[in-house]
């Protein structure tokens, strides 16, 4: 069971701090893997288990005070950051919020600031700009989308408190989720700088997303479900989408992601992006097609063979949504209070609640086929709702389902269908609309915005000057640049204005061409073969899309310099990064030609770093050259088959390539 105890009977345990200390008045714990059970294990702890709920809590804001940070991914008192999102802060307002307030909620808002204020994994650019590019912080999009509704459930409780500006300040960070979503495609989309990524495939399992795929993150605002139907176009367009999400090919393209698994069309059950969405349809007065859903996910993905659990565990999280669709209750934003009506899949269930009460359960057919709720009775009276509230269930009582073989009106009134919603208002950034941020000769830039009624603004600075307020002009049509610069923009509504971003444009010189003879692995193209002599050198982290990759092949390319030149300087920009299969090349080698047909060596450099070297590491290869010519071959020798010695051995080595330098 998770979170596990971790102390000594005497109450010593190991900090975050690496020192020995001794908990006072709560029990300490470890493994909190937030990412998964945020969603469904801590929700139904606040119904059935208050005491240990305080004791994670607390746990939590030691953990801060120790190391300096709220959990993420926290084991044996380390922070392993192995997943994405600050989620400490939704199992802490989620409690607060259900009357869970014995420890210092002053000094939870302030840990909870602490870490979404900082700097940490595309925060900063988060904070800025009101989105994540892929090349700034990979897995962008699902960070985002995650750091959004952590960032309500830290509003909420800064509005609780009454820290007024905390609470302006984070529910429109809350909204950011809207900068991710692309109106054209109607899909949750990554981005390369302020520049949508292309090509697109909602379903390609890539590094925008924290294993999925867009299908499965363009859901991911529970927070805010109003506000995202309106960005769909509506109830009955929303509608549209979760029923194509449903019924789609499950077929996923891009990368093997081991995770996603129990697929109905995209929905991937196995995984926690898609755990709350079957649920959606509450909130459209659907209930009725929510619960065939639940039905077939219980009856399918959970089973009592050995293999009975459709994806991993994860501490709790697979077992706790069955758990609490089982008692027929979902609690789809944690922090909401409310937990949606499901039909209970036992005819009598009893809770026996810390407080000495009783939430009695029983269930009522008109036939052995009844599976859609008609009428809803708590403690004798009508509830005519689809959900209920938190402190409902926990001041106990009887609650009972009478269920029938047909849909039936229950739920689908306007006043019965769950609330999710943000008030505030935010004004979306600008996006540009163009393919790719390098060009020759000149380039059109066109900038878009999706808000109805507004005005966009602009600057162009071709320096690392930061351009003031004043210096912007509207924006009235598409224009021209010719040179290297960065453009500015924003977006003006009426009084309010979105956030500023901007885009740097690269002009890739005209006196060179390069033609690639090696087949490049499609998720790593970098934009194309221009990005192998653009001049623009890739970070070590290969997510960021400035990187190719050659998977089990050799890398071979003919750079054209149009006209015979004196070169005395040839090498290669490559990666290595041996826990993620990729390699320094063995050697390379350069050849030179004046019809581009017949080459002749003129030298080769063996790879020198060490191939059990695990730290990210990039070097130039290559070396001094001597030799007037028109044509450069290259050639790197790709590493070859995973070794043994590797936790992937016998697997295909990656070569990464981001560019080719020519002096």
């Amino acid at each position: 069971m998770n979170p596990n105890l971790y102390q000594d009977v005497d109450g010593q345990y190991r900090g975050t701090d690496l020192k020995i200390h001794k908990t006072e008045g709560y029990t300490n714990y470890s493994v909190f893997s937030l990412w998964d059970t945020y969603r469904a294990l801590h929700p139904l702890m606040t119904i059935i288990n208050r005491n240990k709920t305080v004791d994670w809590v607390k746990t939590f804001l030691d953990q801060d005070e120790k190391g300096g940070m709220l959990p993420v991914w926290e084991l044996s008192g380390n922070e392993t950051n192995c997943m994405i999102g600050y989620h400490s802060a939704s199992v802490i307002y989620d409690a607060y919020k259900k009357g869970i307030t014995n420890f210092n909620a002053r000094a939870a808002l302030f840990a909870m600031l602490r870490y979404a204020e900082s700097k940490k994994v595309g925060l900063s650019q988060y904070t800025k700009e009101g989105f994540i590019s892929n090349d700034f912080e990979s897995e962008s999009v699902s960070k985002m989308l995650e750091y959004a509704y952590d960032d309500w459930c830290i509003a909420m409780l800064a509005k609780d408190l009454g820290e007024s500006d905390t609470y302006s300040r984070f529910i429109a960070r809350a909204q950011n989720y809207k900068n991710a979503f692309d109106q054209k495609t109607k899909f949750m989309r990554g981005k390369l700088g302020a520049i949508w990524y292309s090509p697109f495939d909602p379903k390609e399992i890539n590094n925008f997303f924290t294993e999925g795929n867009s299908w499965q993150y363009s859901f991911s605002v529970p927070q805010d479900i109003k506000g995202m139907i309106e960005l769909y176009g509506g109830k009955k367009s929303f509608e549209q989408k979760l029923n194509e999400l449903f019924s789609t090919d499950s077929k996923t393209t891009g990368r093997d992601q081991s995770d996603v698994t129990g697929l109905i069309g995209q929905y991937a059950h196995g995984n926690e992006p898609s755990h709350h969405i079957a649920f959606l349809y509450y909130f459209l007065g659907k209930p009725n097609l929510t619960q065939n859903l639940v039905n077939q996910i219980n009856q399918n993905f959970y089973t009592n063979n050995p293999d009975g659990l459709i994806g991993n565990e994860d501490c709790g999280q697979m077992s706790a949504w069955n758990v609490l669709t089982t008692i027929g209750l979902y609690d789809i934003c944690p922090g909401n209070g409310n937990y949606l009506m499901l039909v209970p899949q036992f005819d009598k269930i009893t809770l026996n609640l810390e407080n000495g009460k009783k939430w009695e359960i029983e269930v009522k057919k008109a036939s052995s086929n009844s599976k859609y709720i008609d009428k809803v009775m708590i403690n004798n009276g009508n509830y005519t709702l689809s959900y209920l509230n938190y402190n409902k269930i926990n001041e106990g009582g009887k609650i009972v389902y009478y269920l029938v073989d047909q849909p039936s009106e229950w739920g689908t009134q306007e006043f019965a269908i769950p609330y999710s919603e943000i008030d505030a208002t935010l004004v979306k950034v600008p996006v540009f609309n163009t393919d790719s941020k390098k060009f020759r000769g000149e380039k059109l830039i066109e900038i878009e915005s999706t808000e109805p009624n507004s005005k966009l603004f602009y600057v162009i600075v071709t320096n690392n000057i930061e351009p003031k307020r004043f210096e912007y002009k509207e924006y009235e049509k598409p224009f021209y640049i010719t040179e290297t610069c960065k453009v500015y923009t924003y977006c003006k509504k009426g009084r309010n204005s979105s956030q500023f971003i901007h885009q740097k444009f690269y002009k890739i010189p005209s006196d060179k061409s390069i033609k690639i003879l090696s087949d490049v692995n499609p998720m790593y193209t970098a934009g194309g073969p221009d990005a192998l002599i653009d001049g623009i050198v890739g970070e070590t982290n290969f997510k960021t899309g400035d990187w190719q990759s050659y998977v089990g092949t050799d890398f071979t390319a003919i750079i054209d310099l149009k006209e015979p030149r004196q070169v005395n300087q040839l090498s290669i920009h490559v990666l290595q990064d041996v826990g993620a299969w990729i390699w320094m090349p063995k050697y390379v080698q350069f050849f030179s030609s004046d019809d581009g047909v017949n080459f002749k060596e003129i030298g080769q450099e063996d790879n020198a770093v060490s191939d059990k070297n695990y730290t990210p590491t990039q070097q130039n290869l290559g070396g001094k050259a001597d030799v007037k010519t028109r044509f450069i071959k290259i050639f790197a020798k790709n590493y070859g088959n995973v070794p043994d010695w590797h936790p992937g051995k016998g697997g295909k080595a990656h070569l990464f390539i981001d560019e080719i330098i020519v002096n």
